[in-house]
């Protein structure tokens, strides 16, 4: 028994009369977010490079938001997770946006702990 898929983005904003022209939409879509990561790596605006937050320059937390935006919207739309119950879908996204989360707070924080180990004369830089 198949069931039909919504025809609709963004939470019902945007709505399709065919399954060919929401195609297009995310289409469009995912190649805007993936033109603006183009053109923010290519001119890497100065305010963007010098700003830090938590340790990252805002450039690379802007990658990391459209990234994990792009793969969100990608799992939500191809993958038909808008169509399963909240609670798997809550499962599927939630884990990995934890687990990349925390990753990045383990990376933060060790290079943080090499640097000033290697800055406060413990060893010396050898490379």
């Amino acid at each position: 028994m198949a069931h039909e898929h919504k025809l609709e983005i963004f939470r019902g904003l945007v709505k399709f009369k065919s399954n060919v022209s929401k195609i297009w939409g995310v289409l469009i879509f995912l190649s805007f977010v993936t033109a603006i990561e183009v053109v923010l790596g290519i001119y890497k605006p100065e305010v963007l490079t010098q700003n830090f937050f938590i340790g990252m320059k805002l450039l690379n937390w802007i990658f990391i938001v459209l990234t994990l935006v792009k793969a969100y919207y990608i799992a939500w739309d191809f993958m038909h997770l808008r169509d399963e119950k909240s609670s798997l879908r809550r499962a599927i996204v939630w884990t990995p946006i934890f687990l990349v989360c925390y990753l990045v707070f383990i990376l933060l924080y060790e290079a943080d702990y090499i640097y000033k180990v290697f800055t406060d004369g413990y060893l010396s830089w050898n490379f």
